[in-house]
């Protein structure tokens, strides 16, 4: 991979809604259908009426405009969005066939196909619906305890988990009990996110704290009772528990690691192999929503879409906030600029990279999840199916990558791909304890955690990926 450090430029808030109008009604029509448009029925679809689930988060946004913007009715596909209550349902209801396909956390495919916590049911996904986009918010009472435990621990951003270290040091010598942390589903990134965020820390998140899954339009009301003191989910429900004054977020998943994928639309296999044709056009509509959705100008008309009721349900002025490129992490702060808070298609937001399928692979091992020595390459290329992708995206006139995998954490700035049919500018791909990753080294990447819950040994996983 050849590198090349480009400038990203820093964007205000008014700067980022206004962004790109300047380039004309007819190149923003030009990228907008760069592909022209699919009469429907002609690619000889399968089936063409559909049910996609989603999660009433922010980042269900590429399912809901691409029904909402036409996109879907483009590529011949007649498609109702269903509001799930949780990932369990989406997942049960994806297996069982009562939905076509879904909105689906990124591990959520992997762990359905290896059976992890759940009856095994091959699952696929051959699109990422976005990158970041998550955030770790904690109450009032305990952000106060850590800034008295560790002043200067709480300064910096990103924010460690150092102080809430010295948090639980106290309570453990007096006799209390670990505090309660919630995310939203055992195999979710936010899981994944807010073990690792504490691990760096030195805390044993299964040992020193209770982690617990809570829906995620249920973690505010949760946090208001005090029936937990943190928790990591999606917006807008970091901003809605700041907006409201009874939480501070603390660090969002940008900073854990910059630019990280989120969510992935995941069908089960047999779906896939009964209506490749529909499985394309699904993935084509996708792909030209997330390009809508990322041009600025666009985002003041997707925050009004999805704040609706019969999506996210949720103020419109707190969906605003992350989704135009600012967060709050306090109120008493205000907005701070986070322009890439929400990334939908630049860096190659939707390309389903397997080396991203390894990452999730690893943290699975890492937290005792696997117990059996996999082959991480053969399962993330049985799920993640950039083949897919390529054959669904070749007409549509975009960049599309010509590898499956990538190393991160080596890049602080932007840089471009140059292994793909055009140069691709990507983001920063930090991790913000300073760690790199390896995809063709993934037993080596586990061997640099002191704080695990592993139960195969990684002789047994070297065997199985020599």
């Amino acid at each position: 991979m050849t590198k090349q450090t480009i400038k990203t430029p820093e964007l205000t808030r008014r700067g980022f809604i206004k962004a790109g109008a300047a380039a004309g009604t007819a190149a923003m029509l030009s990228g907008l259908f760069p592909g022209g448009v699919w009469a429907a029925g002609s690619e000889g679809l399968e089936k063409t009426t559909l049910k996609f689930g989603i999660i009433p988060l922010t980042d269900c946004a590429p399912i809901v405009i691409a029904r909402e913007k036409g996109f879907f009715k483009k590529h011949g596909l007649d498609v109702e969005v269903s509001k799930e209550a949780s990932w369990a349902n989406i997942r049960d209801k994806v297996s069982l066939g009562e939905l076509d396909g879904a909105h689906m956390l990124a591990g959520m495919p992997l762990a359905a196909t290896l059976g992890v916590g759940a009856n095994q049911q091959e699952t696929v996904t051959a699109f990422s619906m976005d990158l970041n986009g998550n955030g770790i918010t904690v109450s009032n009472e305990l952000y106060e305890r850590m800034l008295a435990a560790d002043p200067a621990a709480m300064q910096g951003r990103p924010t460690s988990a150092l102080a809430l270290k010295k948090v639980i040091e106290e309570d453990k010598k007096a006799g209390r009990e670990p505090m309660t942390f919630a995310m939203v589903f055992p195999v979710s990134t936010h899981n994944y996110e807010i073990r690792y965020w504490m691990a760096s820390a030195g805390i044993d998140p299964d040992q020193d704290v209770r982690l617990i899954v809570i829906p995620p339009p249920q973690m505010v009301a949760n946090l208001q009772s005090k029936n937990i003191v943190g928790y990591c989910v999606g917006e807008p429900w970091n901003q809605r528990a700041v907006e409201m004054g009874i939480g501070r977020s603390i660090i969002t998943n940008y900073e854990i690691w910059n630019n990280n994928p989120e969510k992935v639309f995941g069908v089960t296999r047999e779906w896939a192999d009964k209506n490749p044709n529909t499985h394309k056009a699904a993935v084509r509509a996708l792909i030209e929503a997330a390009q809508w959705m990322d041009k600025p100008e666009n985002r003041d008309e997707v925050v009004k879409i999805i704040s609706a009721k019969s999506y996210v349900n949720a103020p419109a002025s707190v969906v605003e906030n992350s989704m135009t490129g600012t967060w709050m992490y306090t109120k008493a702060e205000g907005p701070q600029k986070m322009p890439d808070f929400n990334v939908f298609y630049r860096y190659a937001a939707t390309f389903p990279w397997r080396s991203h399928a390894v990452w999730f692979l690893t943290q699975m091992v890492r937290w005792g999840q696997i117990e059996s020595a996999i082959n991480f390459r053969k399962v993330a290329e049985q799920v993640y199916r950039s083949d897919i992708y390529r054959d669904a995206a070749k007409d549509l006139g975009i960049a599309i990558p010509t590898i499956d995998y990538k190393t991160e954490g080596s890049h602080a700035a932007g840089w471009t791909l140059d292994k793909a049919t055009s140069p691709i500018a990507m983001g920063p791909d930090r991790f913000f304890d300073g760690m790199s990753f390896d995809p063709s080294r993934p037993v080596d990447y586990l061997k640099g955690f002191k704080v695990h819950a592993m139960k195969v040994s990684l002789d047994a996983l070297a065997k199985a990926n020599a």
